[in-house]
């Protein structure tokens, strides 16, 4: 989707229903600004994979590089092709390796691979032996997340493999923290230290790579030791904090703002049930309206009577099992017509609900909130700077 610019989500919204999602690019410009200033790294890696986190790819990244970002991240080879089919010619790592079998279309992308398996890297270094070009990588360590990178029992081969690859530049060396958003967890030490012996293990071997990176969102905002050359900030990017508190001193501002408009606005008497399932019901006559948007636009059934919107500035709650396509709120005394503006995630008139208190009562994390949201919801894109 083209970046589409309005003045204001108030504006008329861009498709035929009323439910949307307003991105401010100026916020994740000042986001990044504000993660690079603080930062003990002279580097910083905007991670932008998931549709940047559900706020959009190719926009997310040009804001992010605006701030001053030095590299990108994503997680997948489509995500890079993306970026570059944008016109996004900035340095892309790619987080997790793909199957050998596209070592090939991620070098024609211009992206550089992260590698620790076997498998894949003698598949790179054969592809860019074919291309005649030297490919630059970055070699992942596992240091206690288990979940993709080199095992330690693995890592001299590993990093022999690479160094001895005829056709594979090892200019990064990189790990990820498992618990960095609990900052006195004592695993976040064990990790650090074993990074460290894994950077002198590649510097026994002769590798000195120009890039160490280690800290996500979280270690770049409390963890400065481990900041080496590189900072890889995701959710902070979007002015989301990895967990309460962590980013008291660094100015984040949310860029995301979900609005939509009331459907249908109806009288219910007292004992009335509404919904699939019947599972509400008012204690007093009241006026139920409907907002299009339901969980398969990321309005998850988990929020059924737990939920809450913004009409007019004021705090409504859910009620009624959320649907496929739409939601119901109670609006009690002071009603509402429809057209009227709601807003599910952001600011409205001094109050506001945040994915962070969706996330609480989901028991989940942000991340998710703002992942979620489909692809069927617009994103308009504002600069409110």
């Amino acid at each position: 989707m083209s970046d589409l610019r309005v003045r204001s989500a108030r504006a008329a919204p861009p498709g035929q229903r009323p439910t949307w999602v307003e991105v401010d690019l100026a916020a994740i410009s000042a986001n990044v600004a504000a993660l690079k200033a603080q930062a003990a790294a002279p580097r910083l890696m905007a991670v932008v994979k998931a549709d940047g986190y559900g706020h959009g790819i190719a926009p997310a990244a040009r804001a992010a590089l605006s701030g001053g970002a030095d590299w990108l991240a994503v997680a997948l080879v489509e995500e890079g092709r993306a970026l570059r089919d944008a016109g996004i010619d900035a340095q892309v790592l790619v987080l997790a390796e793909p199957p050998p079998a596209a070592a090939g279309a991620l070098l024609d992308a211009g992206l550089v691979a992260s590698v620790y398996t076997p498998a894949f890297t003698d598949a790179l270094d054969a592809a860019a032996a074919e291309r005649g070009t030297p490919a630059a990588v970055h070699v992942k360590l596992d240091t206690g997340m288990r979940r993709v990178g080199v095992p330690a029992d693995d890592w001299e081969d590993a990093l022999r493999r690479v160094r001895d690859a005829a056709w594979l530049r090892p200019v990064g060396l990189w790990s990820h923290f498992a618990v960095a958003d609990e900052p006195d967890h004592p695993y976040i030490a064990r990790q650090s230290a074993a990074f460290r012996r894994g950077l002198d293990l590649a510097a026994a071997l002769g590798l000195r790579p120009e890039l160490v990176h280690l800290c996500n969102s979280a270690g770049t905002l409390h963890l400065p030791d481990d900041h080496y050359d590189m900072v890889r900030p995701g959710l902070s990017v979007y002015g989301l904090e990895p967990a309460p508190g962590l980013a008291s001193s660094t100015p984040l501002r949310p860029a995301l703002t979900w609005y939509s408009r009331l459907a249908l606005v109806k009288r219910v008497a007292r004992g009335e049930p509404v919904s699939y399932g019947l599972r509400w019901s008012p204690e007093r006559d009241t006026l139920v309206a409907t907002v299009p948007a339901g969980y398969a636009d990321g309005v998850t059934r988990a929020l059924t009577n737990r939920g809450e919107v913004l009409v007019a500035g004021r705090r409504v709650p859910m009620v009624g099992t959320v649907t496929m396509d739409q939601l119901m709120i109670d609006l009690g005394p002071d009603g509402g017509a429809a057209g009227d503006e709601v807003c599910l995630i952001g600011s409205q008139d001094g109050e506001r609900v945040t994915a962070e208190e969706w996330a609480r009562l989901l028991g989940t994390i942000s991340y998710e909130v703002v992942c979620t949201i489909g692809p069927r919801v617009p994103r308009v894109y504002v600069d409110g700077g």
